[in-house]
């Protein structure tokens, strides 16, 4: 099966579409074939899986294959996306820090079971209606990092400062910072900052050993951090993490983005006058080149529409 992209067609407006809504982010996905039938199978669990129709189980073909994984990640990182954007939105009673650990710590379990005593003494020190949203970050050198947001419900805004994180972590250095108000597409900004690794000699031989065809095959941008320019190898992190994996956790508060399926004209009243700021179209070809599906993709951020009529 091949994806390939090319220029996008309109969506009629009587067409069916797929709309996820974040609040003031909207994600439209429109099929050529869809299929309403509802699930074919259900999990049991990450081992085994029942079809619906014949009551048969039949067990998962877990992937050792890096680019099988790579395209997982991919949808997982979509995922993370949109929780952070439904969640979150940079308000004055939420926080976003990292943990990380004097020691080259390489235990993901490890590091699991840090983060829950962590949380535990967080809600012991500061109320228990807190909620979060944690993503696990490999390094080059084998290590991780834990890359957390913080939902203060019962209160209207929150500062920490990174000495008291610092001390209730226990485990070594702690950046605390508030979620910036100007960032719009707060899931986008972490998610590209996760998948992303900073061009240094180091990343460059352990992402050159993973990629398929080599590192100079993959887009390598410029990003400012804190007043630095630093060049970052676009999705070269996702091949450090091991196949398989959960890479995300999250509080019993923090709520996934429901999809539903309207007409595009339905799309076009909620949206009112704003364009697209991403659009992107795809076939889906099989082994022969012969078409399996037309996928079109557009994203509303209506928070940019606010600022532009101002």
């Amino acid at each position: 099966m091949e994806v390939v992209k090319i220029e996008v067609d309109n969506i009629p407006l009587e067409k069916l579409v797929k709309m996820t809504d974040m609040g003031h982010i909207k994600e439209i996905m429109s099929m050529d074939k869809v299929c309403f039938s509802g699930p074919g199978v259900t999990k049991i669990d990450r081992d085994f899986y029942m079809i619906n129709e014949t009551g048969e189980i039949k067990s998962y073909k877990h992937t050792d294959n890096r680019s099988q994984g790579i395209d997982s990640l991919r949808r997982t990182f979509k995922k993370i996306r949109h929780i952070i954007n439904y969640n979150f939105h940079g308000d004055e009673n939420e926080l976003a820090f990292t943990l990380t650990y004097v020691e080259n710590m390489t235990d993901v379990k490890q590091l699991y079971k840090d983060f829950e005593r962590f949380f535990k003494r967080l809600r012991y020190r500061y109320g228990k209606n807190i909620d979060y949203f944690s993503v696990v970050e490999p390094q080059g050198r084998g290590a991780w990092h834990c890359h957390v947001l913080l939902k203060f419900n019962s209160l209207d805004k929150i500062y920490i400062p990174n000495a008291e994180i610092a001390r209730i972590w226990g485990k070594g250095f702690v950046s605390v910072k508030a979620i910036k108000k100007d960032i719009d597409n707060l899931g986008a900004y972490l998610s590209a900052y996760l998948g992303d690794i900073e061009l240094t000699g180091e990343n460059m031989r352990i992402v050159s050993e993973c990629c398929p065809g080599g590192v100079e095959h993959y887009e390598v941008k410029e990003i400012d951090v804190d007043g630095n320019k630093k060049r970052f190898i676009k999705g070269g992190r996702l091949y450090l993490y091991p196949t398989g994996m959960n890479i995300y956790r999250k509080s019993r508060g923090i709520k996934v983005p429901k999809d539903s399926w309207v007409r595009y004209s339905e799309v076009k009243k909620i949206v009112g006058s704003a364009t697209p700021n991403y659009s992107s179209m795809v076939y889906i070809l099989d082994d022969k080149d012969l078409e399996i599906n037309r996928i079109i993709y557009e994203q509303y951020n209506l928070k940019r529409l606010d600022s532009q009529d101002k």
